[in-house]
């Protein structure tokens, strides 16, 4: 059984709803990533989305925008990704891991050496922004092989076809972006959340984690309810920016006890 998986079930037999902080691996510098990543499962993590740094992140807006250009800086690559995954999994085998980016640091390394380095370091899970399920079919049987759970994005314009079509393909948990926009967007529309939800579970059997526009522990208790999974991102990396080398783990770790507590209320 996967981490993910074992996660899930888990959670729902405690009764509790998932919380899943995302960073992007090297900011602020590639030295503090593990030890924050350590940071977000003490304060409550149950599962941890770490982005891979790229040039043309057309998902996400500027606050993650600036952490993967912070990243670049810093050198940071798919590799020094992956290396931190191991230094990681030194101390922690059990947090199931993520990586969520783009496509073309992964073409460019190839998917099956990919996703064999992936098994190797302790990587969960894999979420590429640009690749829709029409088209990553053969990518994604690379990952598959290796153990490594293929996780899909679902919007509120996803008509029932895609979302046929990403329930066959997917595995782990399902991704729903809760609003039309980037990261870090305003306007979270609970009531859409609520009626969509319904909809998604007609087809899909997995957990589901909502993202995109949660700022806050009200807004991240209110949609725990609705849902298996709260994926919080652009605050946390806003954290991160607004904090020094010195107090960022505790910043954050601060922040992400807060969004537990408000989670388990759910």
């Amino acid at each position: 059984m996967s981490r993910i998986r074992a996660t899930f079930e888990k959670l729902k037999l405690d009764k509790r709803k998932a919380l899943i902080p995302f960073i992007t691996a090297g900011d602020p510098s590639p030295q503090l990533t593990v030890p924050l990543l350590h940071g977000l499962v003490e304060a409550g993590a149950d599962v941890l989305e770490l982005g891979v740094p790229f040039s043309d992140p057309m998902a996400d807006g500027p606050t993650i925008q600036r952490a993967s250009e912070r990243a670049l800086k810093q050198g940071m690559t798919l590799r020094g990704v992956l290396d931190m995954v191991a230094e990681f999994r030194k101390q922690d085998a059990t947090t199931p891991v993520v990586l969520m980016g783009y496509g073309n640091p992964i073409e460019a390394m190839g998917w099956e050496v990919f996703a064999k380095r992936c098994k190797e370091v302790g990587v969960d899970g894999v979420l590429t922004v640009d690749f829709p399920p029409e088209e990553s079919h053969d990518a994604f049987e690379h990952l598959q092989r290796h153990g490594i759970d293929p996780i899909f994005l679902l919007a509120p314009t996803t008509d029932d076809v895609r979302v046929q079509r990403v329930a066959k393909l997917a595995r782990g948990y399902v991704y729903y972006v809760s609003l039309k926009g980037v990261t870090g967007a305003g306007n979270l529309d609970l009531s859409a959340i609520e009626q969509k939800i319904p909809q998604l579970r007609k087809h899909i059997k997995l957990p589901i984690g909502v993202g995109f526009g949660i700022r806050d522990a009200v807004t991240a208790l209110a949609v725990a309810k609705l849902c298996d999974g709260v994926v919080v991102g652009s605050r946390i990396v806003q954290e991160i920016e607004n904090s020094t080398e010195q107090n960022v783990v505790a910043n954050v770790g601060k922040l992400v006890k807060e969004l537990r507590q408000a989670v388990d209320q759910a």
